[in-house]
């Protein structure tokens, strides 16, 4: 058996040491999450809109949403091709459903873009209308979170990356991060690279792998302890990119939609896998499981 002895550090040196990297587990995610009181509304959890979906990928759209709605949202508007109107209707009857080309996004408090929109010239359209969008009202500070045919369309049209409002979202996978910034020879190239995009743009980077982390323009790095292998599958980005989106319509900043965000998409996969197991787990296991994750977190 062994034995601990007290080698003479004094027990706030820890609390006192000025540190830019943060491990990421239930203490300290319960830190900023935020309740409910009596007489709050829908109105009190803002806004969002999730641009997704296009001919053969409306199930992305249907998980962004639902996954969104299950954050704690307000209220949601999902934009998407007329294709996809009775699908959205039918599967999220919770959320509203757009299908206009021109969107007032003056309307919502977060916006998602990207899950399964493609890359055509009316997904592009739809990334340049909000891009302009968010350059003319700079003073509202849009909060945006770009992931999936998003961040493709920003890789085949890299001086848009320099359009994208402060305090953007970026949500890649190693792929999708190698074609927006290029090959690292490393991780720990990447991940300095990674620190210096945040910097240099201004945005919050997400980058997807088995312990995923998380970049902010102020250069802090936050690690994420949740999650499993039986998450690599099909939607479950989708899933994430609506969690992020929904907690920041609700008011959560930048910052803690990130970290928030991606514990409570790993721990919900913790949870479904222990259910399901790793093999059989599906993206919609991870949303059914978002409401224990949060009680479990609190």
């Amino acid at each position: 058996m062994g034995l601990l002895s007290d080698i003479g550090i004094h027990k706030d040196f820890i609390s006192e040491v000025n540190c830019d990297k943060y491990l990421v587990d239930s203490e300290f995610c319960r830190q900023f999450i935020k309740g409910r009181q009596k007489f709050d509304h829908k109105g009190t959890f803002g806004h969002a809109l999730i641009i997704a979906g296009s001919y053969g990928k409306m199930g992305a759209a249907v998980l962004s949403a639902r996954a969104c709605l299950r954050s704690g949202v307000g209220l949601l508007t999902v934009n998407v091709p007329k294709c996809g109107y009775e699908i959205l209707q039918t599967s999220v009857p919770e959320a509203m459903t757009d299908t206009c080309e021109d969107v007032d996004f003056g309307l919502y408090s977060a916006i998602g873009i990207g899950p399964g929109i493609g890359t055509d010239e009316t997904a592009i359209k739809k990334v340049l209308s909000l891009l302009k969008y968010c350059k003319q009202h700079q003073d509202l500070e849009p909060r945006l979170i770009v992931d999936a045919d998003g961040l493709n369309i920003l890789s085949q049209h890299k001086e848009l990356i320099k359009e994208l409002p402060k305090n953007t979202i970026l949500t890649p996978h190693p792929k999708e991060f190698a074609r927006l910034f290029g090959e690292f020879d490393n991780d720990f190239e990447r991940l300095s690279n990674q620190i210096e995009l945040s910097i240099e743009y201004s945005i919050y980077i997400i980058y997807k792998i088995a312990n995923t982390i998380i970049t902010t323009p102020e250069g802090k790095v936050f690690i994420n302890s949740s999650g499993n292998p039986g998450m690599a599958t099909g939607g479950s980005g989708d899933v994430l990119t609506g969690i992020i989106t929904g907690l920041s319509a609700r008011g959560y900043n930048p910052e803690e939609s990130c970290v928030l965000g991606v514990y409570l998409h790993g721990l919900s996969g913790d949870i479904a896998a222990e259910e399901r197991g790793q093999e059989a787990l599906i993206a919609g296991d991870i949303i059914e499981a978002i409401g224990k994750s949060l009680k479990k977190i609190k």
